[in-house]
C-alpha cells in the first residue's frame, strides 16, 4: 500500500462511508473506490463489506488500522511541520509556555516588548510538560518556557529564572499564617493536592515523602490554575507555584512561602538545530526581567 491507498482506507474506515470519504478528502466517489478496490487487489483480501446498504470493516481492517492510524498522524505532523516552517521566520515568535508563565508573566513581557518592537507579531499558546516535545518537533512553536527540559531529547535550554512554591489559602482558615509555613502545619487541613501535574507536582510530593508527611488530600488536580480556582471557592488549601499564585491573589486570598523554601528553575527550551534568533533572544531577555520582578 501506497500513501494514497492509506489515506483511502482511513478515510472510509473513520467515515463510515464512500462518499463520506469523498467530502472529507474533497475528491470524486469513483476515485475513492478505485483506490480502494486496488488496495484490496495488493492486499489479497477485503477491507470492507456492504452490510445493509453500509460498509463494515472486515476484521482484516480492523487490524491493519492501528497502523495506518499511526502512519496518518505522522504524515499529518509532516504537513503541520511545513506549514509552520513556511509561516515561522521574520518578525514573528511563537512561544509556548506552561499557563502559570503563559497567564503572569508571559503577557507582561510581550507588551513591554511591544513597546520597543511595534512591528513583531506574536503566536502565544500555552503548553503542558507532557506536550512539550511534540509541538517543539512539528514547528508548532519555536520555543518553549517550561520548568524542566525533557531528558535524552535532542534540545537545548536556556535558564530564564526562579520560582518558587508557596501556600495558596483563604485568609478566614491561616488567619495568624507566619511569614514561611512548614507543610506539616497543612497536615490536619483540607488539602488540594497536584500530584501527576508535572516536574513542580513531583517536586511537591518528593518533599513530602522525605519529610514524612501524609496530608488530606481532599482534591487532586491536574492544572494549578484549577488548584487555585478549588481555593477561591473554599475547597481547602493547596500548594502552587509562586506565578500561579501572584496571578489568583485576590481580597481573601493570601500566599506564604514554604519553610524550608523550595525552588524551580525556569527554562526556555528549543531544538538543538533551532537556536533562537537574535530577536527571539533579546525577548528572552525582557522576559528573564519579568521573571526576577516576580
Amino acid at each position: 500500500m501506497n500513501l494514497r491507498h492509506i489515506e483511502i482506507f482511513h478515510a472510509v474506515y473513520v467515515n463510515g462511508s464512500v462518499s463520506a470519504a469523498a467530502r472529507a478528502l474533497n475528491v470524486s466517489q469513483p476515485s475513492v473506490s478505485k483506490t480502494l478496490r486496488h488496495a484490496e487487489t495488493l492486499l489479497g483480501f477485503d477491507l470492507f463489506q456492504r452490510v445493509g446498504g453500509r460498509l463494515v470493516p472486515t476484521e482484516d481492517a480492523h487490524n491493519l488500522f492501528a497502523d495506518v492510524a499511526e502512519i496518518q498522524e505522522r504524515v499529518r505532523a509532516l504537513r503541520e511541520a511545513g506549514r509552520n516552517m513556511r509561516t515561522g521566520g521574520g518578525g514573528r515568535l511563537r512561544i509556548s509556555a506552561l499557563p502559570s508563565l503563559a497567564l503572569s508573566v508571559l503577557p507582561a513581557a510581550v507588551s513591554r516588548f511591544l513597546e520597543r518592537h511595534p512591528d513583531v507579531h506574536f503566536d502565544l499558546q500555552t503548553v503542558h510538560h507532557d506536550d512539550l516535545l511534540r509541538k517543539l518537533y512539528e514547528r508548532e512553536t519555536d520555543i518553549a518556557v517550561a520548568s524542566e527540559p525533557p531528558r535524552g531529547a535532542a534540545l537545548s535550554h536556556t535558564w530564564l529564572g526562579e520560582g518558587e512554591l508557596v501556600v495558596l489559602y483563604r485568609e478566614p482558615e491561616m488567619p495568624d499564617a507566619p511569614a514561611r509555613v512548614e507543610l506539616a502545619e497543612l497536615a490536619n487541613r483540607r488539602f488540594i493536592s497536584l500530584a501527576g501535574s508535572g516536574p513542580i507536582g513531583t517536586l511537591l510530593t518528593d518533599e513530602l515523602d522525605r519529610l514524612g508527611i501524609v496530608l488530606d488530600e481532599v482534591v487532586v488536580a491536574r492544572t494549578f490554575y484549577i488548584a487555585a480556582a478549588l481555593v477561591r471557592a473554599g475547597v481547602g488549601v493547596t500548594v502552587v507555584d509562586s506565578f500561579t499564585a501572584e496571578a489568583w491573589l485576590a481580597s481573601g486570598l493570601s500566599m506564604r512561602p514554604l519553610k524550608p523554601s523550595l525552588t524551580f528553575d525556569v527554562h526556555a527550551i528549543h531544538l538543538l538545530d533551532r537556536p533562537p534568533s537574535a530577536l527571539a533572544s533579546e525577548f528572552l531577555a525582557t522576559l528573564r526581567e519579568e521573571i526576577d520582578r516576580e
